[in-house]
């Protein structure tokens, strides 16, 4: 079972983060990275990528897939915002550790060279499957050698 039971983190003093709505081509699960063909993000992945936001309006939870076809509603990452993404499996987080696209949508931690996508609010050790860590957005950043 996921950490957290939402996606966006805070905080909520500012307007809630813009969306863009995007029809899933895969399964993807709350907190997975997201292009605009509503395709899981991965390494390679050049465009912006969106966070595939908690399918709330169903009422299902933070570990219940959209599945291909379903409209997924993508939120844009303003650095002041916080979220929970997914981090890969059996990772291990330091508070402020650089994360970048790993496979799948998740978060992995980052290479040199690699687009750092999100910098970790928090330590936590993931457990034997992806699950939610909360992050702050990366805008601009690469990792240097």
């Amino acid at each position: 079972m996921a950490r957290y039971n939402k996606v966006f983190a805070g905080p909520v003093t500012e307007a809630l983060p813009q969306v863009d709505e995007v029809i899933a081509t895969a399964s993807i699960l709350p907190g997975c990275f997201i292009t605009h063909a509503g395709a899981l993000a991965v390494a390679a992945t050049a465009t912006e990528v969106l966070i595939a936001q908690d399918d709330y309006l169903t009422g299902k939870d933070t570990d219940t897939a959209y599945d291909i076809g379903d409209l997924v509603v993508g939120m844009k990452m303003l650095p002041s915002q916080l979220f929970n993404a997914r981090v890969a499996a059996t990772v291990v987080v330091t508070k402020g550790a650089a994360l970048a696209l790993g496979a799948a949508g998740v978060l992995v931690l980052a290479t040199a060279g690699a687009r750092v996508v999100a910098f970790a609010d928090e330590a936590v050790t993931v457990g034997a499957s992806a699950d939610l860590v909360r992050v702050r957005p990366a805008t601009g950043y690469r990792l240097e050698a």
